[in-house]
Order: structure tokens, then C-alpha cells, then sequence
């Protein structure tokens, strides 16, 4: 799972750095270099191995290759063993791998853009959906969301967030309704407002700490799909028992 994990990372880097530049196709062409345009030699592809004998430079040019590259790898395939360690080989556990795969673009992208593409949210709405009905369980509970599930799901992350978007009178962005709506239609309405939640709050902290240690001020731009997608990875996790916590509390 961790080999598989690494190798899904490396084309997730792909896909971070051209989905969202128009007209540029995450197949093609083959991989290279951003500076010298030199295609990169397959044994200097191979996920962190490469990185590391190269000592993060380009072995054409010399020019410095971000760590980034190597951190999506890793981060990839440290979630995919956790998903095969806490769910099994199963066919839903195969949906999470490519949700939390969703999650580790929308992140990335989102740090460097400012925006969550439509080309990962819609189709993830669509598989959330399909996949609730046959294959998907409600997280940690064994029993299928089903299709009501996941539409309520897709509504309450969607509604709540296009609320959110028009009280705020644009502070909230298209990408991140459509990202929450694919959220819980992938988990249900339980793990969405878990999600909200969680992710609200850890952007709060990041957003307090810039004011004060930063000096920035409220109306200061941060991306919130990183937060989400973090309230979003907990959820997977461990909803349950975060709900059973605070419903005891």
C-alpha cells in the first residue's frame, strides 16, 4: 500500500501542478523539467528515491526541485496505509484512497491558486453518490449510506456553504461549496458537519495567528480547502468516536 501510495503520489504531483493551468493535459507530454524542458529520464522519476539521489536538483540543469514533490508522495502513501490498516482491503477503502487522494490536489492547488477545480469536485460528487448506493458505509457505523444519505449529505455541505457564500457576500468561494456538496455525498451529513467543524475551527486558529504574529488583517485572503480537507481526512477517520465524545460531553 505504501509503494502503491507513493507511485499514485508522484502522478498526483501531475496533476497539482497542470490542472490548473488552461489547456494543459495531466497525460500528456511526458514529464520534465519546468526550467531547461528536458523530459526526466524514468530512473530519475522514481518517487523520493529520486529526489533523494539527486539531492532535490534537476540532473539536467542543477536547478532546485521543490520538496513539495517528495512531501505529496509521501503524504499519499502514509494515508494509504492508514486506510488499509483501519479499513481493510475492501472495495471501499479503494474509494477512500481516491477521496483522500482528492483531498491532497484540492490542498495543494488551493495553496498556490486560490481555487478547487471543478474537473476533481463534480466527478467526486457524482462517484460519492454512486458509491454510497452500493458500496460505501456511513464511516465507522457498517451500514450503507444509501442514497438519501448521501443526498442529504451533498445538500447539507453544499447549502451551508452557499449560505455562507452569500452572507459573506463572496468571502466564500464556488470551489469550496461544490468541495463540501462532494464531501457529503461521499460520507453522509454526519461526517460533513464534522468536517465544517473541524476544518472551521483549525482555519480560525491559522487565521487569529496571522493577525496577531503577522499583523494581517480580518479581511485578509487564506485558502480554506487545505482546513476542509484536513476536517475532512479526521472525519474518515474517526467521526465516530469525535461524535460519541461530544455527544457524552
Amino acid at each position: 500500500m505504501g509503494v502503491f501510495g507513493l507511485i499514485v503520489g508522484s502522478f498526483l504531483n501531475v496533476c497539482i501542478y497542470r490542472l490548473p493551468i488552461k489547456g494543459l493535459s495531466i497525460v500528456t507530454p511526458p514529464s520534465g523539467c519546468p526550467v531547461c524542458g528536458k523530459r526526466i529520464k524514468p530512473w530519475h522519476n522514481i518517487p523520493v528515491i529520486s529526489y533523494l539521489a539527486l539531492r532535490g536538483r534537476c540532473a539536467c540543469c542543477g536547478v532546485h526541485i521543490s520538496l513539495r514533490y517528495p512531501v505529496v508522495e509521501l503524504l499519499n502513501a502514509v494515508f494509504y496505509v492508514l486506510i488499509y490498516a483501519k479499513f481493510g482491503l475492501s472495495a471501499y477503502s479503494i474509494y477512500y484512497m481516491m477521496f483522500i487522494s482528492a483531498l491532497i490536489v484540492i490542498t495543494f492547488i488551493d495553496i498556490d491558486y486560490q481555487i478547487i477545480p471543478d474537473v476533481i469536485t463534480l466527478p467526486g460528487i457524482v462517484l460519492g453518490v454512486v458509491g454510497s448506493i452500493f458500496i460505501l458505509p456511513e464511516p465507522h457505523y457498517g451500514r450503507l449510506i444509501g442514497i438519501s444519505g448521501s443526498l442529504i449529505g451533498l445538500l447539507t455541505g453544499g447549502v451551508i456553504f452557499y449560505i455562507i457564500a452569500v452572507v459573506s457576500r463572496g468571502g466564500m468561494g464556488g470551489g469550496d461549496i461544490k468541495f463540501m456538496a462532494m464531501v457529503g455525498a461521499t460520507m453522509g451529513w454526519k461526517s460533513v458537519l464534522l468536517t465544517i467543524f473541524i476544518g472551521s475551527f483549525a482555519g480560525s486558529v491559522y487565521g487569529i495567528s496571522l493577525m496577531v504574529f503577522k499583523g494581517k488583517g480580518r479581511k485578509t485572503r487564506i485558502p480554506f480547502g487545505p482546513f476542509l480537507s484536513l476536517g475532512a481526512a479526521v472525519s474518515l477517520f474517526y467521526s465516530r468516536e469525535i461524535i460519541a465524545f461530544y455527544l457524552n460531553l
